[in-house]
């Protein structure tokens, strides 16, 4: 296999987007990736793009065809897919692309990932993110995501000792850093109080426990390795791409407070790239609910079973502790446009590892992971990135 190297990353704001459309995000955000690499449009052999539920959310589907006309391509006739794992769709659509130059298929490929969806009311919105949950067993009952990571934190909870305190500082600290982060959705700092006292979702988790409801695009240029010497950014390579999966349902979990596609996708990672958690300077994980950054930092093997909660008290995965997480915001400040997320977690790793973070750098960072989860961790992607 070819090594695979990112050579430009591209964004939009997220947020509530009313001004823009479907199609004009993710023209932005793949512009400003093909300008940020240096290429020209001629050398591009395949587009790969992650979208969850845009037919619920705008009401559109064939969306592979339309980004790439939107983006100016449909002339050059290109091939362009589009990848679904619910909220892993752009970690997925990360993979396809990289494995399909790693295993020379193609030379440079643009990787894309976005959802609008405030173009629904809030109710649909709700009803649009739980089709990624177990119809029958799930979603037919009223479960919503909101109730299935509160079952997770309960347990976790229980068995553990984790505390409601715990689950908060996930959010001061992620706000703390998505404020520093122009493209967030939320650049603002919380506090501990205001976290503790939010209007209640689902028990233990508040309303600033829970990720918002966001529009956004994000876009990469994957290259081969012996090619990104010739573009004009510092290229960062991919040395591990994992996948997992595991049941659909909640219920029929081997244990609810791990994510066992979580444990095997970073497993195929730490492996293929010879590393081992210790080895890592930097982390964006699926942090959705509060509850599930400390079930990643836990199941990617950075702490033991049950000892996220006491991780985050003791601050080791602040922005200058010894294992930074999220230091985008995080899905919690950031914001999750679902199909984008898993592609805008590589692009803060990128600028970390290249030194282009502005005040949100890292010193010395070298080596960064990516954790993208769909649903309640039906599926899971992992890569690992290393600056070349």
């Amino acid at each position: 296999m070819r090594d695979v190297t990112v050579i430009g990353v591209g964004l939009t704001k997220f947020g509530e987007l009313w001004d823009k459309s479907f199609r004009q995000l993710i023209a932005e955000a793949g512009a400003k990736a093909i300008l940020d690499s240096g290429i020209e449009g001629k050398e591009i052999d395949a587009m790969y793009v992650g979208s969850m539920s845009s037919g619920r959310f705008v009401g559109q589907e064939h969306v592979g065809a339309l980004v790439a006309d939107a983006s100016g391509f449909s002339n050059t006739h290109i091939p362009s897919t589009r990848i679904e794992s619910a909220c892993a769709s752009g970690g997925l659509a990360i993979r396809q692309g990289y494995l399909s130059i790693a295993s020379g298929m193609n030379d440079i490929v643009v990787v894309g990932g976005m959802e609008k969806m405030n173009d629904v009311v809030g109710a649909s919105a709700t009803e649009t993110l739980a089709t990624a949950a177990d119809q029958e067993w799930e979603a037919f009952f009223g479960a919503t995501f909101p109730g299935l990571y509160a079952m997770i934190a309960t347990k976790h909870m229980h068995d553990y000792g984790t505390t409601k305190e715990q689950l908060a500082q996930v959010a001061v600290k992620n706000h703390a850093n998505g404020a520093l982060n122009p493209y967030a959705q939320y650049q603002r700092e919380i506090t501990l109080e205001q976290v503790m006292n939010a209007t209640t979702v689902a028990y233990p988790l508040g309303l600033l426990d829970c990720s918002p409801v966001t529009d956004g695009a994000a876009s990469i240029i994957l290259c081969t390795t012996d090619k990104a010497k010739d573009y004009i950014n510092k290229p960062v390579k991919i040395i591990g791409s994992g996948q997992a999966s595991d049941s659909l349902a909640l219920h029929a979990r081997r244990e609810i407070c791990t994510l066992d596609s979580t444990v095997y996708a970073s497993k195929m990672a730490y492996k293929q790239a010879n590393l081992t958690p210790k080895d890592i300077d930097l982390a964006e994980v699926h942090d959705c609910f509060t509850i599930a950054e400390i079930c990643a930092i836990e199941d990617l093997g950075f702490v033991k079973k049950g000892e996220g909660g006491k991780a985050i008290e003791n601050k080791i995965t602040t922005r200058d502790g010894p294992l930074p997480v999220n230091t985008s915001g995080g899905l919690k400040s950031k914001g999750h446009p679902v199909g984008a997320t898993g592609v805008a977690q590589i692009i803060e790793i990128v600028l970390q590892l290249q030194g282009r973070a502005e005040k949100r750098q890292v010193k010395d960072a070298k080596i960064g992971l990516a954790h993208n989860v769909g649903g309640s961790g039906a599926s899971c992607t992992v890569h690992i990135l290393e600056a070349m």
